[in-house]
């Protein structure tokens, strides 16, 4: 079994060095640190991945094995769908929609293309787009794949962020609100309250004299 420890890029792939292909779907594509296979490429060689980190692999790139040979990947042809539009403005609804369903979709310039989803679907006819199913490889955009993909870096991430930006809006409140009191707003706190009460009797006061003369 030979192994493979790297991933060369199309654009590096030299074709004297490639001695199989092998033809996987989006999802095998998708490449976990330790995933270990084994692959069988297309010409039977059977491939073990010894990868250190989680990556994505494109058409064209190649697993490279320990002798410095390399196994090219090819895309399989996928059941998927097929979303045309008579303007870019339906179609760009179209991508919009199936982001916020948070969707695999790969854009190209005249047709979006999705998994196939009924429902979704449905909605896309809705505004006006055609929905064909079509077999053909499909290689969701890499931002989509990483936003649906549930990993837990990005998720962590924009909690993180989403909790400092509530912090930050809290503390801005509190501090509005501290301001508002300091101009003496009535709110029944202690100190604003002595401050009411003092400005009332010199008031009070300042009426009985009057009256007096």
């Amino acid at each position: 079994m030979s192994r493979a420890t790297a991933i060369t890029r199309r654009a590096a792939v030299k074709a004297d060095r490639v001695v199989d292909t092998i033809t996987l779907d989006h999802r095998a594509r998708d490449l976990q640190a330790g995933d270990q296979g084994p692959l069988r490429a297309d010409g039977g060689l059977s491939v073990e991945l010894t990868l250190s980190s989680a990556t994505l692999l494109n058409d064209g790139d190649a697993l490279k094995l320990e002798d410095g040979s390399l196994v090219q990947v090819r895309s399989a042809a996928e059941r998927v769908l097929e979303v045309r539009a008579e303007n870019p403005v339906r179609l760009l609804r179209a991508a919009l929609l199936a982001g916020g369903a948070h969707a695999l979709a790969q854009a190209e310039a005249d047709a979006l293309y999705i998994l196939p989803d009924g429902a979704l679907a449905e909605a896309i006819r809705g505004l006006g787009c055609a929905v064909t199913p079509v077999e053909r490889p499909f290689s969701p955009d890499r931002a989509a794949a990483h936003d649906c993909c549930g990993h837990d870096h990005g998720h962590h991430h924009d909690h993180g962020h989403h909790g400092h930006a509530h912090d930050h809006a809290h503390d801005a409140h509190e501090h509005k609100h501290e301001h508002e009191h300091g101009h003496g707003c009535g709110c029944g706190h202690d100190h604003h309250h002595h401050d009411h009460d003092h400005g009332h009797d010199h008031k009070h006061d300042h009426h009985h004299g009057h009256a007096h003369k």
